[in-house]
């Protein structure tokens, strides 16, 4: 069936997300390796992205591992530039289906102030219909919950959905669902998947 709402992830899709880039040029790709093989970063983000507070968890983070306690603060006070660039394609692509009426929503991983700061940084992302937000949802992708309670929160069924996400395990629970999927490893292939959906026209999805 044709898609009723399309699903945007955010990280990897509309902005890049690499943090180990953003150590490797401030700090070299040899303390970058050191400091993620002593500390669990990725564990301790997750935590913010089920809505542990932002700063908070980082700093103590920090107390935890002195020996990397500037790096580790870093994630917090240079946040933005782990954030970035933003993926322009996909942007344009988010836009153009608002201007044919597509319902566009974000499910994505994020902690609550980490996402209100982005939204001060980045203006698409004021721009969803229904903005599902992992860090006020209490729980985050892949569980089962949080797709359950986009279906419940949008009222459509899960083959209305079309949904892209970058990670292989979040695409799949969302297909265990009923969900349209797509896994996302660039804007052209997901410009496409949107014109094969009938949802934008090739020149739309430029």
């Amino acid at each position: 069936m044709t898609p009723h709402a399309v699903i945007f992830d955010i990280g990897n899709v509309l902005i890049e997300w690499q943090p180990e880039r953003f150590y490797d040029r401030t700090v070299g790709e040899p303390r970058r390796k050191a400091m993620f093989e002593a500390v669990d970063l990725h564990q301790m983000n997750d935590r913010v992205d089920r809505g542990a507070p932002f700063r908070e968890t980082i700093y103590a983070t920090a107390l935890d591992y002195p020996d990397f306690g500037d790096e580790i603060r870093m994630w917090h006070d240079n946040w933005i530039e782990l954030a970035s660039p933003v993926i322009d394609h996909s942007v344009r692509l988010l836009r153009a289906l608002r201007e044919k009426g597509v319902p566009v929503f974000t499910l994505t991983n994020f902690g609550v102030e980490s996402f209100a700061y982005a939204q001060t940084q980045f203006d698409f992302l004021s721009e969803f219909d229904r903005p599902y937000i992992s860090g006020h949802m209490k729980t985050a992708k892949p569980d089962a919950e949080i797709y359950a309670m986009v279906e419940a929160d949008s009222g459509l069924p899960p083959d209305a959905l079309l949904f892209t996400d970058d990670r292989a395990e979040n695409i799949a629970a969302a297909s265990a669902r009923g969900w349209q999927v797509h896994h996302f490893t660039g804007p052209a292939g997901w410009a496409e998947r949107l014109v094969s959906a009938g949802l934008l026209t090739p020149d739309e999805a430029k």
